[in-house]
């Protein structure tokens, strides 16, 4: 860092472009077809692809959005359809000798914010970006002798406008609790709201608003996830037994917050319906905001869009796009919630408000339920209407997006989904003939765990190990890619296939750099998610005298997210063990990845 701004912003600039540059650059023939260029753009994560002509020459350049806006409405030529016809010409390029202040000025004459930077014998070497000069320089112009130091700030600043925006976002439950006249829940929340904006406020008043690297963003859903589920105790504060410990009262707040916030679903009210609708109501809007939203608009706010393709590991998979495209999820979900409650009420005739709640709990996988009893007893209409709500929140944002904008369906798309499927049919056949169950329970009970849900009738202690086994393994893999599901993820299972040719001397090269941190990413989360639980079933079945393999189902529905339970955990568990399991449960929502780009951020 430099005490000079002028003269550090002047070093910057004086850099030769090389040294910026991102050497991982998709080149292709210019009479590739479209759609053999989509799955190259897929399996490279990039979002642009320079064209060639018939002497290797650099011609032209195509993007994500080139091939979705000129081919994806009319499917039908796509097989025809050449890079040649859909490029942007003439490339712009610059000399590999030039400088950064050379590349900025091509921008700003060109009002362009990538260059391919070419060698002397005019072979593309790699491209510059814009943001990335503009990350240099904010670097180097920060000085040491500040209280927060620039990238300490960008997170504070971002954060506080995170909690602002998670305080508007509980104003709708705090306005249910009010219409029905439940002074009690509106208080809790409004305050929740009122500390939300103030510590918000403040955070936005010491940081300042900037771009994030990897770490730091990965630093900043972290940050947002906790404090949201710190927040969101103070609700649970309101409904708690008085008689219990302060101590006992908070870990119990912050543990039944985290298990909303992330999805988690377990619950420590052994009857809900106790609960006042309202309070019932905000339980499942949580999981909502949790699962389907939050941390993706965290991304897709602060995260540069043009970087979002060295994300893939963070957020699930691979996306386009992605302002368009939560507006348009957000309102998907909005019809899909209204839909699967008013099923509910003809075919249930239950009360309304209880089945939003039950619909916003399903789709968004969460797991809480209106009452203990609201299961039992289910027509087989009801069955498939919750099956279906769940599943749908466990397939990609983009599947739906998709769907509803009639835009193609990517192969690799249609694989993860029909992979899915395939899991999910072949394991509730086994789980069936080997449980006992009836056969649309054994469905229920498969579906619940693979999509993370975690909706049960019942404690699940008394299951077979085989059986057990099975529910484990589901929650273990989880949904798909970017979807509200948790667990491993189904993309991530495709990354395992790059182990034989990571070994290999000969096929390593073939393998693209981010591929190679992808695998190794997967690879540790596959490791943590059943050593964490194993560590954790182990503290369970010791404090709690429980059999171990109870214990171990019981932990790995925390660290999944997964919500099925052998009713281990209730309100009398040790409140130090509560708060870590709360911890356990933002730990498994963030996939464990978002700590692991904290720490060791070269895997990013």
């Amino acid at each position: 860092m430099s005490t000079n701004p002028e003269k550090a912003v002047s070093y910057v600039l004086s850099k030769y472009v090389t040294e910026y540059m991102d050497k991982d650059v998709l080149i292709l023939d210019m009479d590739t077809q479209t759609r053999e260029a989509a799955t190259m753009l897929r399996h490279y994560e990039r979002d642009d692809i320079i064209v060639i002509d018939k002497q290797k020459l650099p011609i032209g350049i195509v993007t994500d959005e080139d091939i979705l806006s000129k081919v994806s409405d009319a499917t039908v030529y796509a097989e025809a359809t050449t890079l040649k016809e859909i490029m942007s010409q003439p490339l712009i390029t610059i000399s590999d000798k030039s400088t950064l202040q050379d590349a900025l000025h091509k921008m700003r004459d060109n009002n362009i914010r990538k260059l391919p930077i070419i060698s002397k014998k005019n072979q593309v070497v790699g491209m510059l970006f814009q943001s990335t000069i503009a990350n240099a320089i904010r670097d180097a112009t920060a000085t040491a002798p500040r209280l927060l130091s620039p990238p300490i700030k960008a997170v504070l600043g971002n954060l506080g406008f995170v909690l602002q925006f998670a305080g508007v976002l509980l104003l709708v439950p705090a306005v249910v609790a009010t219409l029905l006249e439940d002074t009690v829940t509106a208080s809790g929340i409004y305050l929740t709201t009122v500390l939300l904006l103030v510590t918000g406020f403040f955070l936005n008043s010491y940081g300042e608003k900037a771009s994030l690297n990897l770490q730091q963003a990965s630093i900043l859903v972290f940050a947002s996830l906790f404090l949201l589920s710190l927040f969101g105790t103070i609700p649970y504060l309101y409904v708690f037994p008085s008689d219990e410990t302060p101590g006992e009262v908070f870990a119990n707040a912050f543990f039944s917050s985290a298990a909303g916030f992330t999805t988690g679903g377990i619950s420590l009210f052994d009857e809900p319906e106790k609960l006042s609708q309202s309070f019932t109501f905000f339980r499942s809007y949580t999981q909502l905001v949790g699962g389907m939203s939050f941390i993706y608009l965290v991304i897709t706010a602060f995260y540069p869009e043009s970087k979002l393709q060295a994300m893939r590991g963070f957020i699930s998979g691979k996306t386009l796009h992605m302002k368009e495209l939560f507006l348009t999820i957000t309102v998907i979900f909005a019809i899909y919630i209204v839909i699967v409650a008013s099923l509910l009420y003809i075919f249930g005739e239950r009360n309304i408000i209880d089945n939003f709640s039950l619909a916003m709990s399903t789709l968004s996988t969460g797991g809480f339920t209106p009452t203990s009893t609201i299961l039992n007893d289910l027509l087989w209409q009801e069955h498939v209407v919750l099956m279906g709500a769940m599943i749908l929140g466990a397939l990609p944002f983009t599947f739906h997006y998709a769907f509803v904008r009639k835009k193609f369906l990517s192969p690799k798309l249609g694989k993860e989904v029909l992979t899915y499927f395939a899991i999910l049919g072949g394991a509730t056949i086994l789980f069936a003939g080997i449980s006992g169950l009836d056969p649309m329970q054994s469905a229920f009970y498969s579906v619940s765990a693979s999509t993370t849900a975690g909706l049960q009738m019942e404690s699940l202690a008394g299951l077979s190990g085989g059986a057990h086994t099975i529910l484990i393994i589901l929650m273990f893999i989880g949904g798909c890619g970017f979807s509200t599901a948790g667990g491993l993820k189904i993309f991530r299972l495709f990354h395992l296939v790059d182990i034989k040719a990571y070994l290999s001397k000969v096929r390593r090269s073939e393998l693209s750099s981010q591929s190679k941190k992808e695998l190794a990413s997967t690879l540790i989360i596959l490791a943590l998610f059943p050593t964490i639980s194993a560590i954790t079933g182990a503290h369970l079945a010791a404090i709690e005298d429980v059999p171990y393999q109870d214990a171990f189902f019981e932990a790995v529905g925390i660290i999944t997210t997964g919500g099925l339970s052998a009713g281990i955990i209730d309100s009398d568990t040790d409140p130090a063990t509560m708060v870590v399991l709360g911890f356990l449960m933002i730990f498994g929502r963030l996939e464990i990845i978002a700590i692991i780009y904290i720490f060791v951020p070269r895997l990013s």
